[in-house]
Parts: C-alpha cells; structure tokens; sequence
C-alpha cells in the first residue's frame, strides 16, 4: 500500500492555497507598517442612513486585501474539508482527517446553524455571532472541545490505541501504511508514528479530551473560590478586606512554574498536602451554592429547603468522589484518611490528575479573588445597589443577586482568558514530565517527547504545538469578541 501524500488529488488546489496565503500575510504586514509609519488616517464619513463610511486611500486599499485574501483562504479550506469527506483518504492525508472528523463538523455545522438563527433570543452568547473574531475564536474553541469530547469520552474518532506500540511504525512519517494491519485496522498513521511507534493522531485526539475535561472545570473552581472570597472583601472592605488581601498577594508572591513544581513533586504529592487543599478549595462550589440559592429563596422557606437538600446532597457527593481515591482521601506510609466508598466514588480522578487540578485551582484563584474585589468596589456605589440596600436586601442577596450579574461582562472575559492560560500551563507541565503519567497523551507531554527528534521527525512534536496553539488563539479570539459585545450592551 502506497503511502499518502498531503492532499492527493486535491494538490491541484495547493498553488492557489499558497498564493492566496502569502497575499493574506503580506497584506497584513502591510497594513500593520501603514498603520505605524503612514500618514494620519482621515476621519471617517457618514452616509445618508447614519452609518460610518469605510476606510479610504492606501487604508482602504489594504483592508479589502486583508478581507478579501482572508475570504479566499477560508474558502479554500472549506474546499480541502468538503473535497477531503467526500473523497477520504483519496484526497491524502487532508481528505483521511477530514473524512474522519466528520461528527464533529456535523455537530459544528448544526451548532452554528441554530446559534445563528436565534442569535437574538440567546443574550451575550447570540451577539457573540455578530462578531468576526468572536465566531472564528467560537469555531476553533468548540472544534476541540467537541473533537475531546467525541474521541476522549467516547473514542469515536481514534484509529488506534494511543498507549499501543506498533511494531515498525516508529518514527514514521504522516500518511504512512500501518504495518501488518488487518481488515479490521485503520490502514495508516494518519500523522505519523513517535518514537515509541505510536499513532500521533489518536495521541492528539485523547491530548484534546485530557485538556477539555481539565482546564475549564479547574478554572470554574479557581473561579468560586475567587468570587466566594472577592465579593465580601469587596462588599464589606475593612480588616476582612485586608486580611484576605494579604493572602492573595502572598500567593501571587511566588513564580507560578515555580509554584506548579513544588505542588507536583512526588515528595510533595507523598506527603498528602495536595489532597489536603483539595478538601479546602472543593469545598467553595458547595459554599457558593449554598449561599446563592440561600439568599435567592430566602422569602419562601418551602422552595428553599426542599432545593438546597437535593442540591447541596449532590454537590456533597461529588465533593467526596472528588476528592476521593481508592477509598482514601489521604493514604501514605504514616497514615491513612478514609474517604468515599469504592462502589459510591464515580469520579476517577488519579492522583496525578487531582494534583494537576489543585494546582490550577490554587494558582489561578488570588488573581479572580483580586477581579472581583475591584469590580465589587466599584459596583457597590451605584444607585441600584443602594436602591437594594433601601429596600432591606440582605448583603449576600446584594452580592449576589445584583452586584456579581452586573459584573459578568469582564468576568465572562477573563474566563475564557484563564482557560488559555490554564492549557498553556498544563502544556508546560507535561512538558516537564510533572503531574500527570509519562505515557499520558496529553499535548505538553507529546511535544516533550517528540521534541528530541524535532530536526529529523518533526511530525511528532508540531501536531500537538499547533493544536496547542489554535486553541488558545481560539480563546483568545472568543474573549475579544465578548469583549467587543459586552461593551456594546
């Protein structure tokens, strides 16, 4: 079986590609060196209907070509995916991933459709789509997080085992045939093999899911913790406000790698000390809850009571399976903490993972303690707190129920900028061997191992770094879209 080349009877399109990528790039830069060194842009005009006129002269000039050229590429990738279903692995290596992938452009499609159709009924996230950067940042955040979810949880889009070793598959090169395969075996490695012979996609695909399920669930944690905190030293200020302060700025005192190593150590780990602030930080989601929903139902006792018992029982069992491992919540050579029962615990978080978890929890909530601290100072002098305040809400209500929506613009940001920040520091952490196992198919540990032959093999390392990368630039481009929206409201 012949080996595969990149886009197969596709490569017809690649001069076109490449011409209209290099016009994307060099009208960028030109329009970027204008911008600096030209000459003042004019003030724009008003047509007969209200609306601003475009750019004029060399502006305008090299903002249709940034348009235009951006078009044209997006087209042409669209062309790759939709050539690359329909043919499959006849289009290369381009057409096998796209045929492969095609759930999660069923999903996206389908998403999109919907969100676009009723984008006026949906708040925040609706106006998102009336954002070119916000959507492009949508698609590529939602293109991994359903590309984790499908074949992390439930391995439909793998080819092969990612922990497996295939003999002669070593340092392969993408397209290659998977030797010896049988009928019922994908026929290539789609991206190659590594240097311990195994498949690169599959490797990529499970990375996915390890971030998805890791990076949005510590940073919503971190997240708690910071508004649990910031509101009253906001709200409240004096020596609470200073006492809690102090500890955020003793924590945000220390390098964060250099705060990330000490957490993950094995000498650390086997002390019991991370399990030990997971049993503190896992505790605020069911603090936060139980605060909300308190002071939301505070006037109607037989809605309230009912509500926190199921709730508060579901968030408790999750605290305990959470923090539980094998029956134990701390188990060392000196002593042993029980936890959760075995059959009752159906949360599988190892070790290695709950340590990583409490980490990113741990770094990241000082800095959303000191966001919400500021915007808490800020929003309690406005009229509407003080027209609460008047009536006899009771200040958690207040912090809650008023001041906490009317700061959720800055904070919707944030978050989805902490999520790059926190897949960026889960990359490093991999990449050090720290945290998580040495066989773990998550990015930063892939890039590691396959950074050793980057100047030979450099499939091995560039799939899971460009992965990384869209990703965050994805979230990145999310979080300037919501920006732009929420400052227009």
């Amino acid at each position: 079986m012949e080996p595969l080349i990149w886009t197969g009877t596709l490569s017809g399109l690649n001069v076109a590609f490449f011409a209209v990528a290099a016009a994307l790039a060099v009208s960028v830069v030109a329009r970027m060196v204008f911008a600096v060194f030209g000459p003042a842009a004019a003030r724009p005009g008003v047509n007969s209907d209200g609306t601003l006129t475009g750019p004029v002269g060399v502006t305008g000039v090299l903002s249709k070509a940034v348009r235009y050229s951006f078009s044209a590429l997006a087209t042409l990738v669209l062309i790759y995916v939709l050539g690359g279903v329909i043919l499959g692995t006849r289009a290369g290596i381009v057409g096998g991933l796209a045929r492969n992938m095609l759930p999660v452009w069923i999903v996206l499609i389908v998403l999109f459709a919907v969100s676009i159709t009723f984008k006026r009924k949906l708040g925040l996230y609706g106006k998102l789509f009336d954002s070119t950067i916000g959507m492009i940042g949508f698609a590529l955040v939602m293109f991994w997080v359903v590309t984790g979810i499908m074949g992390g949880a439930f391995d439909m889009l793998i080819t092969h085992d990612p922990l497996s070793q295939f003999p002669g598959m070593k340092n392969k090169l993408p397209g290659t045939p998977l030797s010896g395969a049988g009928e019922q075996d994908y026929q290539w490695f789609l991206l190659g093999g590594d240097n311990l012979a195994r498949d690169v996609f599959s490797r990529l695909i499970k990375g996915a899911w390890i971030v998805v399920k890791i990076a949005p669930m510590a940073t919503l944690f971190a997240f708690m913790v910071g508004i649990t905190l910031g509101l009253p030293a906001g709200y409240y200020g004096g020596r609470l406000d200073t006492f809690l302060s102090f500890l955020a700025n003793l924590i945000l005192a220390f390098p964060v790698i250099l705060l990330f190593y000490l957490l993950v150590t094995p000498e650390i780990v086997a002390t019991g000390i991370p399990n030990f602030m997971a049993a503190v930080l896992f505790a605020f989601p069911i603090i936060f809850c139980a605060v909300l929903l308190n002071a939301r139902y505070f006037t109607q006792p037989a809605l309230r009571t009912p509500l926190l018992i199921v709730v508060l029982g579901g968030l408790v069992w999750t605290y305990l399976a959470l923090i539980s491992n094998n029956g134990s919540i701390v188990a060392n050579d000196s002593y042993r903490i029980p936890g959760l029962p075995a059959a009752l615990d159906w949360i599988d978080m190892g070790s290695g993972l709950l340590t990583v978890f409490v980490a990113v929890v741990f770094v990241n909530a000082p800095t959303v303690f000191r966001i919400v601290r500021g915007l808490a100072l800020d929003i309690k002098t406005r009229d509407y707190v003080a027209a609460a305040q008047t009536r006899g809400e009771g200040p958690w209500y207040i912090m809650l129920w008023e001041i906490l929506p009317n700061a959720r613009g800055p904070l919707i940001v944030d978050f989805c900028l902490r999520i790059g920040y926190t897949t960026i520091l889960l990359g490093t952490l991999g990449f050090f061997g720290l945290g998580l196992e040495s066989e773990s198919p998550d990015w930063g540990t892939t890039i590691n191992s396959g950074r050793q032959l980057l100047s030979i093999y450099p499939h091995a390392a560039m799939a899971p770094a460009f992965a990384l990368m869209t990703l965050v630039l994805g979230l990145n481009l999310l979080a300037d879209g919501l920006r732009e929206e929420s400052l227009r409201d």
